[in-house]
């Protein structure tokens, strides 16, 4: 086929299954509620046609009989440098990423799941680490058929990520880790708990409009427009995002909380160049993580400090963390 002609096929294929998922949409909403869909469904729906129009695709992995990963990846093959993005623990990949999935679907191909547990992604297996999370990323990513690529994991994302680099170090080149708790000891952990004032499971899994906003109030440093958010927006998010496999996030946290038994191995050092990004407002994970996670890495690791940024620096300063990125993986 003429390659114009294919193209031209393929883009108009796309926009007529974009129009096509609108169509379902609202049918499915109105048929579920019986109204006019909410504020937040309709967020929802249009952060997931922004997906696609930067040239994603929604797909699910069976990685075994019992464990489902769902991805967004980019269609087709690009032969650009793979990327990819591992969210934390609050909302699913879309909502983490809205305001870098544009910019950096220009310079790579990129994989973005839900973990498990989160989103689409699901599994009947007991195991609850950040291990079994990224053994089960490494071979969702082997059947999708990515064989090499850099890593990008946000806080809970980025316990995640340094596991998969470690676990498969020939496939990943680079890692980019943000405000991330890798390598907090158990007194280290015990102050960051004490230090947030309330139970971490009511903050990294929200079940009122109350828990929400204080997650946001303490992880966005720019947070004053959460101010303006109304409580039904927050509620809908809670209802929607948060209310499954409630019990399950419950025990994530757990597990990330856990006291050391002394019996495991320590802390691997990783092989690739690593970038830590830190907001040097973050309230849950301080700069000092930084420096200490830099120090045991060596001198493959290096620490970019954002200035007026908290926990959640890629909302508070997303085109900074995208050049960060952009200029890292690609030198």
């Amino acid at each position: 086929m003429d390659p114009k002609l294919d193209l031209l096929l393929r883009s108009f294929t796309f926009y007529i299954s974009s129009i096509l998922s609108i169509i379902r949409f609202f049918l499915a909403s109105f048929h579920r509620f019986k109204q006019i869909p909410s504020a937040f469904a309709l967020s929802d729906a249009c952060i997931s046609l922004y997906f696609r129009l930067c040239g994603l695709s929604p797909v699910s992995i069976d990685v075994d009989d019992t464990t489902t990963l769902h991805f967004w990846a980019t269609a087709g093959r690009n032969f650009r440098p793979s990327l990819v993005m591992i969210h934390g623990k609050c909302g699913d990949s879309r909502w983490q990423f809205m305001y870098q999935v544009g910019h950096l679907s220009r310079r790579f191909d990129l994989y973005i799941p839900d973990l498990l547990f989160f989103g689409k992604s699901y599994t009947a297996r007991k195991e609850r680490s950040e291990v079994f999370q990224a053994e089960c990323l490494a071979e969702g990513l082997r059947r999708l058929g990515v064989d090499r690529f850099s890593i990008y994991g946000i806080s809970y994302g980025g316990y995640v990520g340094y596991h998969l680099a470690d676990m498969i170090p020939d496939r990943v080149d680079k890692v980019v880790l943000m405000s991330t708790g890798v390598g907090c000891n158990d007194d280290q952990k015990d102050k960051l708990v004490a230090k947030l004032g309330r139970d971490p499971k009511l903050l990294l899994v929200p079940r009122t409009t109350e828990d929400l906003r204080q997650l946001m109030l303490k992880s966005v440093y720019r947070s004053g427009y959460m101010k303006l958010v109304p409580d039904s927006f927050l509620q809908d998010y809670v209802n929607v995002r948060e209310i499954g496999h409630k019990k399950e996030k419950m025990e994530l946290v757990d597990h990330l909380l856990a006291k050391s038994s002394g019996a495991g191995r320590s802390l691997p050092v990783l092989t690739q160049e690593t970038l830590l990004i830190w907001g040097n407002k973050d309230y849950v994970f301080p700069m000092n993580l930084a420096y200490q996670l830099q120090r045991h890495l060596g001198s493959k690791a290096r620490v970019a400090i954002v200035k007026e940024a908290g926990h959640a620096v890629n909302m508070d300063a997303p085109d900074e963390v995208n050049r960060l990125i952009i200029s890292f993986i690609l030198g």
